[in-house]
């Protein structure tokens, strides 16, 4: 089950939940995609880590193909962090561990 700290977002709330001066950490992940399956449990601990600090989302870009594209996501998982803008500061690409996106949020937060 999914973290209530997780925002799934979408084409009509991208707006609402990233560009602000908060860092908002995005999976772009699709459900067909096995380590996108695996990268899911560590993206709920991490929005239940950083609930209210952070802001976790997620982001199905078969449901989603406009942002996909204006981001240039053709490989997923992706994750990108925002802050600030809604130009990414920071991406990785693949199943990434836990610990080194918990460090890339310290770092960026």
């Amino acid at each position: 089950m999914a973290s209530p700290n997780v925002v799934e977002l979408n084409e009509r709330n991208w707006n609402e939940h990233v560009g602000g001066n908060s860092l908002v950490v995005v999976d772009f992940w699709a459900p067909w995609c096995g380590p996108c399956r695996a990268l899911s449990p560590i993206i709920d601990r991490l929005a239940d880590r950083y609930a209210g600090k952070v802001k976790v989302g997620k982001l199905n870009v078969d449901e989603n193909p406009n942002l996909a594209t204006k981001y240039e996501v053709m490989t997923i998982p992706r994750i990108m962090f925002f802050k600030g803008s809604d130009r990414p500061v920071h991406q990785e690409v693949g199943l990434v561990p836990e610990d080194h996106l918990a460090r890339l949020i310290e770092q960026f937060k």
